[in-house]
C-alpha cells in the first residue's frame, strides 16, 4: 500500500459512479460489442490434448452498486449459465455476485459442480467489519467466486492490503485436481477506496499478492483487476509486478511484448484479465448484455 504520487488516469471509476459508463456506451455504440474470437498457435485435434476454459465476469449483481440497469438477477443467471454451457467455461471467475443467487445457479447446473465464494466485507471507523448484503431480497451476500464443473480443493484466501475503511475485496484461490491446476480469482480495490486515506494506492501490493499465488506455471489467475494494461498511455503502470505479461501471459497478449487487449468493459477500457503460463488455445470477449462488464474466456491446454 502506498500513496499514489501519479497523476489521475483512466482507471476502473470505482463504486457506484464507475457505473456512468452504461449511458455513455450506448451513445458510442460500444454497447453493441460481439462476441470476437483470437486464436494462438496451431490447430490441435481435441485428442491430441487436454484443454479446460476458464472465464472471468463481473457479474454487476450487487444492485446498490449502481448496476439496478444492467438486468435483473434472473438475467444475469441465465446469461451464467450459458457461460457454463454454450460457452464451454468449465471454471469461472465472478465478481460481484450474490451468494445465495450463485448458490441457485450451481444446483441447477447439477451435482458436479462447486464453488467457492468470499463475501465483501465494509470497515468502519471504529474498526468494525461487516459483510455486505446484496440489495436484491433473498440474493444473499455480495461476494466474489469461483465456480467449478470440477470439485475445488485446497480452497483459500490469500493475504494483501485492503482499505481500512470502506469496501474490503480480495484473492481467492482453489486447486482443479481434474486438470493439475491452480486457478486464482481476484477483485481489487479501485483508486480511492479508502474513505480514510483516499490518496492511498491498494493495486500495487494486490498485484503482487496476485501474481505471486499464480507464480507456478499450471495456473490461471485473473479476474476484475481495476487497472488498465501497463503502458505509456497509463499513469497507474508502476502498480504492475513483472510477473504478468512476462511469466505468465494474458488472454488476450497477442506476443511477448504487447500489453494491450481489447476491451471488457463498456467504457472502453480493460479491466478483466486472465493470466497463465500453459500454452494459450483461444481468448474470447463475450458481451453478455446483463453487465457493464464483459466476460473473458481462455481456453488452455492443460495436458
Amino acid at each position: 500500500m502506498h500513496p499514489a504520487t501519479s497523476p489521475p488516469g483512466t482507471g476502473h471509476m470505482g463504486i457506484p459512479w464507475r457505473r456512468f459508463a452504461v449511458a455513455a456506451a450506448a451513445l458510442l455504440g460500444l454497447a453493441t460489442v460481439v462476441t470476437m474470437v483470437q486464436t494462438y498457435g496451431p490447430t490441435r485435434s481435441a485428442a491430441s490434448t487436454r484443454a479446460l476454459t476458464v472465464a472471468t465476469w463481473n457479474m454487476c449483481g450487487v444492485r446498490q452498486w449502481g448496476c439496478a440497469d444492467t438486468g435483473s438477477w434472473a438475467e444475469k443467471k441465465t446469461q451464467l449459465n450459458h457461460l457454463a454451457t454454450r460457452a464451454g467455461a468449465r471454471v469461472i471467475f465472478l465478481q460481484e455476485t450474490c451468494g445465495t443467487e450463485l448458490e441457485s445457479v450451481r444446483r441447477g447446473l447439477g451435482t458436479s459442480w462447486h464453488t467457492a465464494f468470499r463475501a465483501y466485507s465494509s470497515g468502519d471507523r471504529a474498526g468494525r467489519t461487516t459483510p455486505i448484503r446484496c440489495a436484491t431480497p433473498g440474493a444473499g451476500n455480495a461476494g466474489f467466486a469461483i465456480l467449478s464443473a470440477y470439485r475445488l480443493s485446497a480452497v483459500a484466501s490469500v493475504a494483501a492490503q485492503q482499505p481500512t475503511v470502506g469496501v474490503r475485496r480480495g484473492i481467492l484461490c482453489a486447486t482443479v485436481a481434474a486438470h493439475d491446476l491452480r486457478v486464482c480469482t481476484a477483485h481489487l480495490s479501485p483508486r480511492h477506496s479508502d474513505a480514510a486515506h483516499p490518496d492511498w494506492e491498494f493495486r500495487d501490493d494486490q498485484l503482487k499478492a496476485l501474481a505471486h499465488a499464480g507464480a507456478a506455471r499450471r495456473t490461471v489467475y485473473g479476474g476484475d483487476l481495476n487497472v488498465n494494461p501497463p503502458g505509456s498511455r497509463n499513469p497507474f503502470s508502476w502498480v504492475w509486478p513483472s510477473g504478468p505479461y512476462t511469466a505468465q501471459r494474458e488472454c488476450d497478449q497477442a506476443s511477448g511484448s504487447s500489453r494491450s487487449g481489447r476491451a471488457t468493459h463498456v467504457s472502453g477500457h480493460k479491466f478483466d484479465y486472465l493470466f497463465t503460463g500453459l500454452p494459450r488455445v483461444r481468448c474470447t470477449v463475450r458481451d453478455t448484455g446483463r453487465s457493464d462488464h464483459f466476460a473473458l474466456l481462455l481456453r488452455v491446454r492443460t495436458g
